[in-house]
């Protein structure tokens, strides 16, 4: 039996990246920006909200125009293009058909020119310095020759891509003018569920448009599923394609969030938009200026979400942390005693809510700090300090795809030894012991628990197993109760919990 070298079971979400219009793009998550140079800078002086007392709705008698109207200039409309092919049409007369009646006569008269094709996108940007610096999406300038930036005084701008961060899809632009109007940076994080925000940009290139609503959550995380590091505002304020990169402001004016996505069925607003609070916005903006690039702490672990089923297994009372499904070698995290099978729980004397939490307050501490965790192992709390390394841009995702709870046990779950020969098929070291799994029944629990075909199972409830009797052993009087497993899925382990049948 061949078995899949990587396979994971995604759950879809069309997510509708608000900026790729004419030329029906899809997100890019890889940065390539052909013809454009990555620049260093001295940081963007922008201006930056001061506190104040809440704002009273009872002096916006006739609407909202005295906030949006002074904000509006602010905001650019940005068309990119892009080189997506370049092909040479064929010549019938080289064919040998043709050449036996005409030779050569019409071969180099018929030769025909390569040919270029272009995409072009439309989005939305901020402008957050007078001195021409512009944020906006990523995806809304990824891989793109040349960046057009239109004002809302008619005026056309050659943008530089200063540079971009695809994991967490924010971009810098420089354009060559003096004393424009900006927006003020708020902070997002003092944003609650209900606070009153209005989204500003060019949706389908119709022209500058606001809408409004109000702040549907906050700290949203979606899996990965639009971008690596996800802490995103929520909002049902109107976001279409064309407004990604835009806008998101409060009832100062202040720009609390950058635009960059929505959730359809469709590909139409449907009330479910996010936006990029301005605070990561604003920390992703000064590292791009500053070094060119964003240069991220790095734990070296792959993480997982702690479920209520998870924390169960685990002895904890309920879920959140984050549980270290995997360990890099000679990393910071491992160097410092970090335990595959340990439950993160604070960072820094602050809780850790999800993996997300964890991934994304990491990213934000420079390298060579201290972080301060809290962790859970084998029923018992401990303090552990873990020097932060850089985080390396070919560093292994975390996941979380297993976790697609069942209410069954492991039947319809078929293992068998871990041979030579099949550690060569899935490209695992020597070294790797367990079993493997080499049938799956799609309808059983072990299949809505993420387990498939080419897992190795490691450990059953904390026993490791090398065979198929330490399996079965592992597994005997567990028919009633959940079973927490240790897989290996192309060389990277994390935890999973089947259900017992009910």
């Amino acid at each position: 039996m061949n078995y899949p070298r990587k396979s994971f079971p995604y759950w879809t979400l069309v997510v509708i990246g608000a900026a790729l219009v004419f030329g029906g793009l899809v997100r890019a998550g890889v940065l390539h920006l052909a013809g454009l140079q990555i620049h260093a800078a001295p940081a963007v002086t922008v201006q930056e909200a001061q506190s104040a007392p809440p704002v009273s709705l009872a002096g916006f008698k006739n609407g909202f125009a005295s906030v949006i109207d002074p904000a509006l200039p602010a905001v650019v409309n940005i068309s990119s293009t892009k080189v997506v092919k370049e092909k040479q049409m064929p010549n019938m007369f080289d064919d040998p058909f043709f050449r036996q009646f005409f030779g050569n006569q019409f071969g180099q008269q018929q030769q025909q020119q390569p040919q270029t094709e272009h995409e072009y996108s439309l989005g939305s940007g901020v402008i957050v310095n007078p001195e021409g610096y512009v944020l906006t999406n990523n995806h809304v300038v990824s891989g793109a020759s040349d960046v057009e930036v239109y004002t809302q005084n008619h005026k056309e701008y050659k943008a530089k891509v200063i540079g971009t961060d695809p994991r967490t899809d924010i971009a810098v632009l420089k354009i060559e003018a003096t004393g424009l109007p900006t927006l003020t940076l708020g902070d997002s994080a003092k944003l609650k569920v209900g606070d009153l925000v209005f989204a500003i940009g060019d949706p389908f290139g119709i022209g500058e448009t606001a809408t409004m609503g109000i702040v549907s959550a906050t700290q949203r995380a979606l899996g990965g599923q639009i971008e690596h590091y996800e802490d995103f505002i929520q909002t049902d304020a109107a976001i279409n394609p064309g407004n990604s990169g835009g806008a998101l402001i409060d009832v100062r004016g202040d720009l609390i969030g950058i635009n960059t996505a929505i959730l359809s069925g469709g590909g139409g607003n449907q009330g479910i938009g996010f936006a990029i609070p301005i605070d990561l916005a604003h920390h992703i903006m000064d590292q791009i200026v500053e070094h060119g690039k964003v240069i991220r702490g790095y734990l070296g672990i792959t993480i997982q979400q702690v479920s209520p089923e998870m924390a169960k297994a685990f002895g904890l009372s309920q879920g959140g942390g984050a549980l270290v499904g995997d360990v890099t070698s000679d990393g910071p995290a491992a160097k410092a005693g970090i335990q595959r099978g340990d439950i993160i729980l604070q960072l820094n004397g602050t809780p850790v809510t999800s993996q997300d939490d964890l991934s994304l307050r990491v990213s934000e501490m420079a390298p060579g700090s201290v972080a301060h965790l809290q962790v859970y192992r084998n029923g018992h709390t401990q303090e552990i300090d873990v020097t932060l390394g850089t985080f390396p841009e070919n560093a292994q995702t975390a996941q979380n795809n297993n976790e697609n709870q069942g209410a069954a046990g492991l039947k319809g779950l078929q293992v068998q030894n871990l041979t030579a020969d099949i550690r060569q098929q899935l490209n695992l070291p020597a070294t790797t012991s367990g079993v493997v799994v080499n049938q799956v029944d799609p309808d059983s629990a072990a299949a809505q628990a993420g387990i498939q075909q080419g897992d190795v199972i490691q450990e059953v409830n904390h026993k490791p197993v090398h065979n198929v009797d330490e399996y079965q052993a592992a597994l005997a009087g567990t028919a009633n109760q959940p079973v927490l497993l240790l897989i290996d899925r192309g060389g990277t382990t994390l935890f999973v919990v089947v259900e017992p049948q009910q």
